[in-house]
């Protein structure tokens, strides 16, 4: 984790997913890759057995599973995701995750042109 990261989306930058990604004993890490008013890029490192309880996020929502596996629920319906997965969710859908042994994905929230982000904090229970 070299690169310090910005909010400068003119500029091309070049990342190591696994050289960003960080896991914690019994716990789960995140790193916000870029932030600008209508895109937001997270990568996330889970410890085996932890979980995001389930939320919702206003944003369309795009996760790429990168290393291990997880059970990840949407909408009720619990599906298990290995390394490799792409996942599309639309705004306002409940889901939850939970890693069935150490993973990381790469979270995507991407909100439309004309539309107004709310408090990431507030709207989808990613910090």
């Amino acid at each position: 984790m070299n690169e310090k990261i910005s909010n400068d989306a003119g500029a091309a930058k070049i990342l190591s997913l696994a050289a960003e990604t960080q896991f914690a004993p019994d716990g789960i890490t995140s790193r916000t890759l870029l932030s600008t008013p209508n895109l937001r890029v997270i990568v996330f490192g889970f410890s085996k057995g932890q979980e995001l309880t389930e939320h919702a996020s206003t944003q369309q929502t795009l996760i790429e599973i990168l290393s291990g596996e997880c059970e990840f629920n949407l909408d009720g319906k619990s599906h298990t995701l290995k390394a490799g997965t792409l996942l599309f969710m639309p705004p306002n859908l409940r889901h939850a995750v939970k890693a069935k042994q150490p993973f990381s994905m790469l979270l995507t929230f991407v909100t439309p042109a004309g539309q107004t982000k709310a408090s990431p904090e507030k709207s989808d229970g990613h910090r």
